[in-house]
């Protein structure tokens, strides 16, 4: 197979796909404002052909921060793009549509893989996909995108997730996840007084959660938010850690980016030596895979803000890329199987 990224700074959508030819299956990257002009167009300009998309930067070697990416697979996939609806309440009453999908794509774990871009409500959306892709093992890398809609094949929906099940013809497919954190000290909460709803965290050990969170890192409210860049939460997740990040501080608690239930147990976190810790995934990756056909990634909206700030951006997309085809989009959040995490790279790659 092989993978194209295309890009037009100025959102012309013909100027992004130029040198497409023949694609299997298409994620488009667009704009707030052109988003659902870019949706039809694309549909027009290839009728049929598997697709989705969401509302999101995208990169290669560079960062398309407006405009329009659209990367897409060609020459050895099969795949299928759908919806499912009503994220917000009942994402199962679609699940059918998945299940047909997995029928007709066929594959299994060593060679498919799913690729969700979501509108919100990721954790509950993850759980009910996760129903069906289980029974395969068949893994999943996706992320969130802007203004709660999404795309497949054509049409722009609100509340829902899209997804593309992608069969790689000539080979394997695996998933990464990249986490650049680690545990600051031995501390260990409690969660309580927690809005499932709304991603509150109330308390933690029995304290109200900001007055915590500033003991230890003695920072003022307003420095909470950018703090969370190198301290944010950890979820203990078995042998894994999920990241939370914080969003805003909500008079005595805080606003996270993903949702944290009453009895949680959650560390905190700081950040490491990110620049080591992506030589490492890139090391392992070409150890799992000599030979690579194509890279798709998503990466988080603060690791975007953070690598920038420290101008390590650009350099991380010219590090990527030594793995061959590398592209993907920043995500309001992450998805890697059944998880959904923050502050995180997630990443498929393709024999």
């Amino acid at each position: 197979m092989k993978q194209f990224f295309g890009m037009s700074h100025s959102g012309n959508l013909k100027e992004a796909v130029q040198g497409l030819h023949n694609p299997q299956f298409i994620m488009l990257l667009s704009n707030s404002v052109q988003f659902e002009d870019h949706v039809k167009t694309l549909e027009k300009l290839f009728p049929g052909v598997p697709s989705i998309g969401c509302i999101g930067m995208s990169y290669q070697t560079r960062i398309v921060e407006a405009g329009v990416g659209v990367i897409a697979f060609t020459d050895g996939v099969t795949a299928a793009a759908n919806v499912l609806e009503q994220a917000s309440t009942m994402p199962v009453k679609y699940i059918q549509r998945l299940e047909r999908d997995m029928q007709a794509v066929g594959g299994s774990n060593r060679d498919t893989v799913c690729i969700d871009f979501c509108a919100g409500n990721d954790a509950c959306v993850l759980t009910t996909v996760n129903t069906v892709l289980r029974k395969q093992g068949i893994s999943l890398v996706g992320g969130t995108g802007d203004q709660g809609k999404v795309s497949a094949n054509g049409r722009v929906y609100e509340d829902a997730v899209a997804y593309g099940l992608v069969r790689n013809q000539n080979g394997r497919v695996k998933t990464y996840k990249e986490n650049i954190y680690h545990q600051l000290g031995n501390y260990r909460f409690i969660a309580s007084n927690t809005d499932r709803a709304n991603y509150i965290l109330g308390s933690l050990n029995g304290r109200p959660a900001k007055q915590v969170y500033q003991s230890i890192l003695h920072v003022t409210d307003q420095e909470i938010l950018t703090r969370t860049f190198q301290n944010p939460f950890g979820k203990i997740n078995g042998d894994d850690t999920c990241i939370i990040s914080i969003k805003e501080v909500k008079g005595n608690a805080l606003a996270c980016f993903r949702q944290v239930n009453d009895s949680d147990v959650l560390i905190l976190l700081e950040l490491g030596d990110y620049k080591a810790i992506t030589q490492n995934t890139i090391r392992q990756i070409c150890q799992d895979f000599p030979r690579r056909s194509a890279v798709f990634s998503v990466n988080c909206l603060f690791r975007y803000k953070l690598f920038s700030e420290h101008g390590y951006m650009q350099n991380y997309l010219q590090e990527m890329a030594g793995l061959g085809a590398h592209a993907g989009f920043v995500g309001y959040g992450e998805h890697y199987n059944n998880r959904f995490v923050n502050q995180s790279m997630t990443c498929v790659v393709f024999e």
